[in-house]
Order: C-alpha cells, then structure tokens, then sequence
C-alpha cells in the first residue's frame, strides 16, 4: 500500500480588477487511486507578491499586472477604503 500526496493548481481565473483567483487540489492516492481530494483557493492582487507562484500563475500575473493595471488597483482600493 503506497500513499502519495499531490498538489497541483488546476483552475486559475481572472477576476474583479485584474486580481488572479488560483485553485489548488489536493488529493491523496492509494496505489495509484485518488481515495480523497480537497480544494484550496486563494487571490493573487494586482501588487502582490507572486514570486512563490506555478509558473503558470506567474506568466499570467506578469501579462496582465502592468504598472497601469496596479495603479488603477490601488486607486480603486483606497476609493472603497480598503
């Protein structure tokens, strides 16, 4: 009996005001099947540190958090007060 754990991001979206929401699954297999799973979501903001990201999650905050897009984050924060 071998058990292995795997992490894996399998839905990555874009949402409200550039941000990125990233969905994470975990599963635990047994001899190779999944004998349960568990979804983790969190949002990469535009200014954000996205340095520990998938690769895939960085390439897609790369393309779309420009300095423009930051900024406008930022100025529609503080508008709401956040």
């Amino acid at each position: 009996m071998a058990l292995e754990k795997v992490i894996l991001v399998d839905l990555i979206e874009i949402v409200e005001n550039s941000c990125i929401q990233v969905r994470t699954k975990v599963a635990i297999f047994e001899d190779d099947v999944e004998i349960s799973s568990k979804f983790q979501r969190h949002v990469v903001a535009p200014g954000d540190d996205y340095s520990a990201e998938d690769a895939r999650v960085k390439a897609i905050c790369v393309a779309m958090h420009t300095p423009q897009v930051i900024a406008a984050y930022k100025a529609a924060q503080a508008k709401e007060g956040i």
